[in-house]
């Protein structure tokens, strides 16, 4: 067990592939009450246990034929966010992941990506100073 603190502090999104992500969409808001916005997700805000910061959640359905789970053939992927990706990514390298060279930076945050043993792409976000709490652009 480790004894450092979490690297990852909460689950930043899942994301899914659906045949038609609308209709889906469409199906968890009338009979779940999800509230899907009209990017096609919905966000579910909660409060950091270890610092009281307000966060959320994404939850997404993707066209079955995205790429964006590449080089994962699996039908979802994990978001888990993180207070410092770089010192994250470079402890998962020296532990001996398979750390991707993939990254993105934009307006939400800082993206870096590993597979896990099972080739499922898990997304790393540490998102940006004003995009920690916002609902409003996810």
């Amino acid at each position: 067990m480790r004894s450092d603190p979490p690297r990852v502090h909460g689950l930043g999104g899942v994301f899914f592939k659906a045949d038609d992500p609308e209709a889906l969409g469409a199906w968890y808001a009338e009979h779940l009450g999800v509230g899907v916005q009209e990017w096609g997700g919905a966000v579910f805000p909660w409060r950091r246990a270890d610092t009281g910061q307000d966060a959320f959640t994404v939850w997404s359905p993707f066209k079955a034929t995205t790429e964006y789970f590449k080089p994962s053939d699996k039908p979802f992927m994990l978001n888990f966010r993180v207070d410092d990706l770089e010192a994250t990514l470079a402890a998962l390298r020296e532990e001996g992941c398979n750390v991707l060279d993939r990254r993105e930076d934009g307006e939400q945050g800082r993206f870096g990506y590993v597979m896990d043993p099972e080739g499922h792409l898990v997304e790393l976000w540490e998102p940006a100073p004003d995009a920690a709490s916002s609902e409003s652009g996810a």
